[in-house]
C-alpha cells in the first residue's frame, strides 16, 4: 500500500526486506477501528492503512488483547468494512521538517493544501517527541517586544514564553493573533509558525490571502487540522506543528513565533476520542486524560540555548466562563494571561484587552525595570478607581464627584483611549492607516496622561492613535472641554 502520507518504513539496514505486517478489520465504529493482528502486534501510535491506496489512515491507540488494536481514523472511513486488509505502516505520524517548508500550507499529514507541488529535499519527523530536559533549558527571562500598546505595557509577554488570550467567540483572539503576526516578522528575525486547530477555512483562506498580500508569508509556515475533519486529526495537528517549530529552534537556532489558534479546539478533539475510545468522561464531559495530554502539548514549547519558540495561543473560553476545566488546565501553563473583554469590545475600544484581569508573571521590577513597573501599576490603580466609580456616575452622573475623583475618571477614560491601536491587518475594514508603537513611546505616552498634560485634550484624540505626538494632529487642546467630551457612557 502507498505511504503517500509521510509515515515511511521504520529505518532498516540496506538491503534488508521487510515482511509486511498485515491485518484485519474486526469492527468500525465512526472512527474508532479494530483491527486483529496474527503476525505481530503494532505498538500504540503506530499508522495504519487501509482502503484503495491506503487511503484511510489509522492511529492506534489502544491495544486490546494478544492480537487485536483499537486505532482512530485521522481521516473519513466511508467504505471501510469488516474483512477489509489494514497494513502496519511500521512508524508513527511523521511531519516534513526543513527550509523548503517555509512559505507554504500544510494538514496533518503533511501534504501541501496551497495547491502548490509538494515540497522537494525535506525530511520526515515524528510528531510524538519528548521535551528538551530541564539541564538544556535557557533560564534567561527577557521580555518579548510585539509593538501593541496594552500588551507591551501591561501584559509583557516573554522571549520563549507562553501567552493565552483568553476570550469569548467574536472578540478578536483571532486578529490579534494576525496582528502579531505581521508586527513579528516585520521586526524580527524570526520563523512565524500558524496552526490553526478545528478553525473554519474561511479563517484559513483570509489569513493565508492577508499573509501574502502583506509580504510576510516567505518567512511563515502553516498548518491546518480543519473543523471539518475527524477528531484524529484535529488533535494530531498541534503535534505537527510543534514538530516544525522544534526543527527551526534545534537545527536551525532560530528564534520561532508559534501561534495557535484554538488551543480549547485541541481539548474538543482530545475529549471525542476520548468518548470514542469509550473512556469514562470527567467533570463537565471533559476527557480524565486532559491535563496528561495538554502538558505533553505544552511542555515542547520552551526555550533553549539555541533557540527559542514563544508561542501565543488562543483560547476559546465556553460561555465566557472562566472556571470551565477547559481554561483552568491552560491558564496552569502560561506565563502571560491576555483577557479579552466582551463590555470593550461593545465599546470600541480594540484591541478589547481588559487591563484588570490580564497578567503576565514578566511585570516585576527585576525583568521590566522599575519605571516601567511602577507605570504598569499606577495604570492598573487608575482603572480599578474608575470601575469603582462607574456605580456612582451611573446613578448621579459626573457632577457629583468630587474633583479628585472627576480627575481620575478623566485620565481612565484617556488612558483607555490612547491604549487603543489602529491594526494593519484591519486597515481594509477601518481605513485606518496600522501603528506599530515601540515600547519606550507607549510608557512616555501614558506617563504623559498620568501626569495630566493632556487634561484639555478631548478624549476623542486620544483613540485610535500610535504614539501620544499624533494627539497634536487630531485636535490642538482648548481648555472649554465640552460637557459630552468629559461625561463617560
Amino acid at each position: 500500500m502507498s505511504t503517500q502520507y509521510g509515515n515511511d518504513q521504520r529505518e532498516q539496514p540496506v538491503g534488508a526486506s521487510v515482511p509486511k505486517n498485515v491485518g484485519v478489520v474486526v469492527s468500525v465504529r465512526g472512527s474508532v477501528v479494530d483491527v486483529r493482528f496474527d503476525q505481530s502486534l503494532p505498538p500504540i501510535h503506530s499508522v495504519l492503512h487501509a482502503g484503495a491506496e491506503g487511503r484511510i489512515v489509522i492511529e492506534v491507540m489502544a491495544q486490546l488483547d494478544a492480537h487485536r488494536v483499537r486505532g482512530i481514523a485521522l481521516t473519513p472511513t466511508q467504505g471501510l468494512a469488516r474483512g477489509m486488509p489494514v497494513e502496519d505502516t511500521r512508524g508513527t505520524l511523521k511531519a516534513p521538517v526543513g527550509k523548503q517548508i517555509i512559505s507554504r500550507m500544510f494538514d496533518v499529514f503533511g501534504r501541501a493544501i496551497d495547491r502548490l507541488p509538494e515540497p522537494l529535499d525535506v525530511q520526515w519527523r515524528s510528531v510524538h517527541r519528548a521535551p528538551p530536559p530541564l539541564s538544556e533549558r535557557s533560564t534567561k527571562s527577557e521580555v518579548f517586544e510585539t509593538g501593541i500598546k496594552v500588551i507591551d505595557v501591561l501584559v509583557p509577554l516573554e522571549r520563549g514564553g507562553k501567552a493565552g488570550l483568553f476570550g469569548g467567540a467574536g472578540v478578536g483572539k483571532t486578529v490579534l493573533l494576525t496582528e502579531m503576526i505581521h508586527n513579528m516578522i516585520g521586526h524580527h528575525e524570526g520563523v512565524s509558525i500558524f496552526c490553526g486547530i478545528g478553525e473554519r477555512c474561511r479563517e484559513g483562506q483570509e489569513l493565508y490571502h492577508d499573509m501574502k498580500a502583506a509580504g510576510v508569508l516567505p518567512n511563515m509556515v502553516m498548518v491546518f487540522g480543519q473543523m471539518n475533519e475527524p477528531p484524529g486529526s484535529r488533535f494530531r495537528v498541534g503535534h505537527v506543528a510543534l514538530t516544525m517549530a522544534e526543527y527551526f529552534r534545534d537545527d536551525e537556532h532560530r528564534d520561532v513565533l508559534l501561534l495557535v489558534d484554538n488551543i480549547f479546539r485541541f481539548i474538543q478533539a482530545g475529549m471525542e476520542v476520548s468518548g470514542l475510545m469509550g473512556q469514562m468522561p470527567s467533570r463537565l464531559g471533559y476527557q480524565p486524560t486532559m491535563g496528561t495530554e495538554l502538558s505533553g502539548l505544552e511542555e515542547r514549547i520552551a526555550n533553549t540555548a539555541t533557540g527559542a519558540i514563544t508561542s501565543i495561543q488562543a483560547v476559546y473560553v465556553p460561555a465566557d466562563d472562566f472556571t470551565d476545566p477547559a481554561a483552568v488546565h491552560t491558564f496552569s501553563h502560561i506565563s502571560a494571561s491576555i483577557v479579552l473583554s466582551r463590555k470593550r469590545a461593545s465599546e470600541g475600544l480594540f484591541p478589547a484587552i481588559d487591563p484588570l484581569q490580564s497578567s503576565s508573571k514578566m511585570a516585576t521590577p527585576g525583568i521590566v525595570g522599575e519605571r516601567h513597573y511602577r507605570l504598569a501599576q499606577e495604570i492598573r490603580r487608575t482603572f480599578a478607581q474608575y470601575t469603582e466609580l462607574k456605580d456612582i456616575i451611573a446613578m448621579l452622573g459626573l457632577e457629583q464627584l468630587s474633583p479628585e475623583d472627576r480627575n481620575v475618571v478623566g485620565r481612565a477614560r484617556r488612558l483607555e483611549r490612547f491604549l487603543t491601536q489602529p491594526f494593519f491587518t484591519t486597515e481594509q475594514f477601518t481605513g485606518l492607516k496600522g501603528r506599530l508603537v515601540p515600547l519606550k513611546d507607549a510608557l512616555d505616552g501614558c506617563e504623559r496622561i498620568l501626569r495630566d498634560e493632556f487634561k484639555d485634550c478631548p478624549e476623542s484624540a486620544l483613540y485610535m492613535i500610535g504614539t501620544i505626538d499624533e494627539v497634536q494632529a487630531n485636535a490642538k487642546p482648548s481648555p472649554d472641554v465640552t460637557h459630552a467630551a468629559r461625561h463617560p457612557e
